[in-house]
């Protein structure tokens, strides 16, 4: 089943010293929101690695991808209240895609080749904006809009982690629940609900250590629909900088097995991650 167990937190205290924070014995919880300023950009660098194994009727076949880019954020506006808006782009991007059955293929918008079939329309979409969108201090998108044609994201939009309302301590947690429809081709559509719950796990030297994790609410009685649903049920730790008010890293990752999706005898593996860091200015 995709459904994953409670963790149970610590004990936070926490101080502030110096202008960073601290763990430090009776001291108060603390306040994690976002400070974005009218202008900046927040360049991250990002690594995706796939690997999907798939068995049908005694054949095996293995896909392996990575995917390297740079996105940046351009803060274009910041209101009173803290609401600021955000546009997304990707300025950079090597892509390696390796199959059982066909061998590699590479691509990287540094060098002058022309993008494989399939890829044709990627360099029209580097450096320009991609998406537009309206956060509070707690990370919640109050509105967004797509500037260009782009799949959802499989773990949520880069840098936008929810984070609590109020103080907090090492320990809390807090859960944000979301819909994911899930499609098989020539086959049924389905909407499931998951719950993304987040806990404070670690407070030091000013970077708070948060731990994600995926809860499928939905019954899964589809083994088509569950091989779908592998790439968005995942786990992973934020690093988030409470000085500067913003997600400093992020790394998730999921390693599932489906089995009779397509027959009695067949089967698949998902196995990737995400990682995701601030990189120079």
């Amino acid at each position: 089943m995709l459904i994953r167990p409670a963790g149970v937190g610590g004990v936070l205290t926490a101080m502030l010293l110096g202008g960073g924070v601290l763990a430090a014995a009776g001291a108060e919880p603390v306040r994690l929101e976002y400070r974005f300023r009218q202008g900046e950009e927040i360049p991250m660098a990002v690594a995706h690695r796939a690997l999907t194994e798939t068995t049908v009727a005694g054949t095996r076949q293995t896909v392996e991808t990575a995917t390297d880019s740079t996105r940046r954020w351009k803060v274009m506006a910041v209101d009173a209240a803290g609401r600021a808006t955000i546009e997304s782009s990707v300025h950079d991007v090597t892509m390696t895609s390796r199959t059982s059955d066909r061998g590699e293929v590479r691509w990287s918008s540094r060098d002058s080749a022309p993008p494989p079939p399939g890829y044709e329309t990627l360099p029209e979409s580097l450096g320009v904006p991609l998406s537009r969108l309206v956060i509070d201090q707690a990370g919640r998108v109050i509105e967004r809009r797509d500037l260009r044609p782009q799949p959802p994201p499989a773990t949520g939009d880069l840098m936008v982690v929810p984070l609590p309302d109020g103080a907090v301590a090492v320990g809390a947690e807090w859960t944000v629940p979301q819909e994911v429809v899930i499609e098989v081709p020539g086959g049924p559509r389905r909407a499931f609900r998951t719950r993304l719950r987040y806990r404070l796990d670690d407070l030091r030297d000013g970077i708070a250590t948060i731990h994600v994790d995926t809860t499928v609410l939905t019954p899964v009685d589809d083994a088509r629909l569950e091989a779908r649903l592998l790439e968005r049920i995942w786990d992973g730790t934020i690093r988030f900088d409470v000085e500067r008010g913003r997600v400093v890293s992020r790394a998730t990752g999921i390693d599932r097995r489906v089995v009779g999706f397509s027959g009695a005898e067949s089967s698949l593996r998902y196995k990737a991650s995400l990682e995701e860091r601030l990189a120079p200015q």
